[in-house]
């Protein structure tokens, strides 16, 4: 996206950020002052250089509750933190958020929840949101709002600001219009997305879903991809688009580390640690339950159960990040995992070599790349997923080229990632047999299949994603609609 620098004030900003979350973590250095470090995830990577080149601010909430802090600068950022409360913490975003909207989108995998107290408290912040962005958006500015957390902000900006540019972007997935249509306030979230003058998908199944729910449910005409969005009075007031626009990874960031001589000698260092075996396969998740990450145990198991694997032979590496811990149903699903691996390990260890190896950490980056390439297997095993990025970090990190990849049908990344094993993850014997076909597979044939989805991964990295999306939010929607 080209702009030219403003002459406005400099408290207000020609591109805006709108998201759950600033781009930065605090920490303490050794004199213990808190101090501000960017955050190392694409997105950040994809949208700096977008704010430093456009006089761009990041309106979110800095991470601690109970606490107002100032706007600040970090780098060429401008931040301007949302304060939240315990209280909205607990009722916007682990209630609202992750209890209804979270599980609903996923294809209700875990039942939503539904309180009246909830939704009330998620409009509050929506509006808290909007309002910090509205104050220091300069005339006709471009305000890109991120994710679910933050469906309402759309509408109250263009009611606010109507002379904005505003974008938003879905990154988890879309449900079909039968599983939408169960949700309380349902009008009301399609009213604020449809705020939004375009509205990015990681898959088209997800935009036509959207686009069916607005038709049904809203009654807008719909023409491609374009919505006529009309007042209560039945007057047009503007056109929304909704577009699939796949998010990726900074790849070139994965390669560079994956040439490192650090991070070899730790990939080196980390399978002598797993005993040298012949195969290591890693399935690398948060702990949640989106992400088969019981599925995926349990077909290990069986396989070692039937001996169609063997310690020694094949080792799994499971790293599950901790998530969402105070959630009842997060609880449960780290109580049967851990189950299910002290089962699987307690009949089937030996002396020399674990079956599974089961990390329950969050990880950085340079120690995940090493992880990659160490894997001969990846396992990605999503019940339902926006798009999936481990899958394409992992295609990134294969400078040899011969690591496979198991991918779940249902994640996003199944659509570009074609020439991966595509499997049906609530399938355990389609999944046990892709696990040892990816085992046996020959290496020209992994070698064939990695060369071509890491041609698409250098072509489509997130820098490319974000100025695709920023670039057709600039087009006028009354050209080729269709």
């Amino acid at each position: 996206m080209t702009q030219t620098k403003s002459t406005h004030s400099p408290h207000s900003y020609d591109f805006i950020v709108v998201a759950n979350r600033l781009p930065v973590d605090r920490s303490v250095d050794a004199e213990g002052n808190p101090t501000w470090k960017r955050s190392p995830g694409g997105l950040v990577t994809a949208l700096a250089p977008v704010m430093e080149n456009n006089d761009g601010a990041w309106v979110g909430w800095h991470g601690a509750p109970n606490e107002k802090i100032k706007p600040f600068d970090e780098g060429n950022m401008h931040l301007v933190p949302v304060p939240l409360s315990d209280e909205d913490v607990e009722m916007y975003y682990e209630g609202f958020s992750n209890a209804t909207l979270w599980p609903l989108y996923h294809d209700v995998i875990v039942s939503p929840e539904y309180h009246r107290t909830w939704w009330d408290r998620y409009s509050l912040v929506n509006q808290r949101f909007a309002d910090a962005a509205t104050k220091i958006a300069a005339p006709n500015a471009t305000v890109w709002v991120q994710d679910y957390q933050l469906q309402l902000v759309p509408a109250l900006l263009r009611v606010a600001r109507p002379d904005l540019h505003i974008g938003f972007f879905n990154h988890i997935p879309f449900p079909p219009a039968e599983i939408f249509a169960q949700l309380p306030r349902r009008a009301q979230i399609l009213d604020g997305l449809l705020g939004a003058d375009l509205i990015g998908f990681q898959r088209q199944s997800d935009a036509n879903n959207f686009l069916r729910c607005v038709r049904r449910l809203r009654g807008h005409s719909v023409r491609g991809s374009a919505v006529h969005v009309y007042d209560d009075a039945g007057l047009p007031t503007h056109i929304s688009r909704a577009e699939a626009h796949p998010i990726s990874i900074d790849t070139q960031r994965i390669i560079d580390l994956a040439k490192s001589p650090k991070v070899q000698a730790r990939a080196e260092e980390i399978r002598r640690e797993l005993g040298n075996p012949e195969t290591v396969l890693l399935g690398v998740d948060r702990l949640d339950y989106t992400k088969g990450i019981a599925h995926r145990i349990k077909a290990f198991g069986e396989l070692l159960d039937e001996g169609r694997l063997s310690v020694g032979q094949a080792c799994l590496v499971q790293v599950a990040s901790p998530s969402r811990e105070r959630v009842g149903s997060y609880l449960n699903l780290r109580e049967e995992v851990e189950g299910l691996v002290g089962r699987i390990n307690g009949e089937h260890d030996t002396l020399s070599h674990t079956a599974i190896r089961y990390l329950h950490h969050s990880y950085p980056v340079e120690e995940m790349v090493a992880l990659y390439m160490v894997a001969d297997v990846i396992l990605v095993t999503a019940l339902r997923d926006g798009m999936n990025l481990v899958a394409k970090e992992y295609v990134a990190s294969q400078e040899d080229q011969i690591g496979v990849l198991v991918l779940s049908e249902f994640a996003g990344a199944a659509d570009q990632l074609r020439h991966a094993i595509l499997i049906n993850p609530h399938d355990i014997d389609d999944l046990k047999d892709a696990i040892v076909r990816a085992v046996e597979m020959p290496e020209a044939e992994a070698t064939r299949r990695m060369r071509i989805m890491r041609r698409h991964i250098l072509s489509q990295d997130v820098t490319r994603w974000s100025e695709t999306f920023l670039r057709s939010l600039k087009k006028d929607p009354t050209r080729n609609e269709a």
